[in-house]
């Protein structure tokens, strides 16, 4: 894990168990999710359209055996659910403004289901344009809702209607690889989503991508030396 990052993200964590400390610890959050942000727009100047459904280490175990496409997908849908439908109990920033139609996508879940070519074909499908603009407004709203919580909401459990909500939506799959994800969630208190999808899992799907992208640019430099 990057050292820097991990580092800001132990002190944001350690600042959040404390009342006098708490709104501290959100602003080191704002500002490592800011940080994140930066390296994800990167891959956007880095990356043709095509480059983000290669999939440069199909036989990994980790999460850069996925593509870049869906790791930032599986990032921003994991934060949409959580933030709206579990922490604040609204509407998802995918319905709201239809990104589904949008990014042409043919899910509405995290991803978690698909495996090895479903994930390069998933990709494929994806509008890349429209993927960052969802990313823009889902960390824009998660930003937000984040600066208006207090420590004791943070002590809050998530309120069994939410989850009844969040099985209704169909959002997360019923596959074995995915469902686990609403017991996770739900056996939360708010700090502890703040800790791990809005923190926590950034870093290791964005270090994913960074990993995917540094790949694909250094096959593509040793094709071009080769012609």
């Amino acid at each position: 894990m990057n050292k820097e990052w991990s580092e800001q993200n132990k002190t944001m964590q350690s600042l959040l168990r404390k009342a006098d400390t708490f709104a501290e610890g959100v602003s080191v959050l704002i500002d490592l999710r800011d940080r994140l942000l930066h390296e994800i727009m990167s891959f956007k100047n880095l990356l043709s359209e095509d480059d983000f459904s290669d999939m440069p280490f199909p036989n990994a175990n980790g999460y850069h055996s996925k593509t870049a496409a869906y790791s930032l997908w599986h990032i921003f849908r994991i934060e949409d659910i959580v933030a709206h439908t579990l922490v604040i109990g609204d509407e998802q920033v995918f319905f709201s403004g239809d990104y589904k139609e949008r990014t042409r996508s043919p899910i509405i879940t995290t991803g978690n289901e698909l495996e090895g070519q479903q994930i390069a074909e998933f990709s494929r499908q994806l509008d890349i344009r429209e993927l960052y603009k969802y990313i823009n407004e889902v960390k824009s709203s998660t930003d937000n809702i984040l600066c208006s919580l207090t420590f004791e909401i943070s002590k809050r459990k998530i309120p069994p209607e939410r989850r009844e909500k969040l099985c209704e939506l169909n959002v997360v799959s019923s596959a074995e690889s995915a469902v686990w994800l609403i017991d996770y969630w739900c056996s939360k208190d708010i700090r502890g989503l703040i800790r791990m999808p809005f923190s926590r899992h950034w870093i290791m799907h964005v270090e994913a991508c960074k990993r995917i992208c540094d790949k694909i640019i250094d096959l593509r430099n040793k094709r071009g030396a080769n012609i």
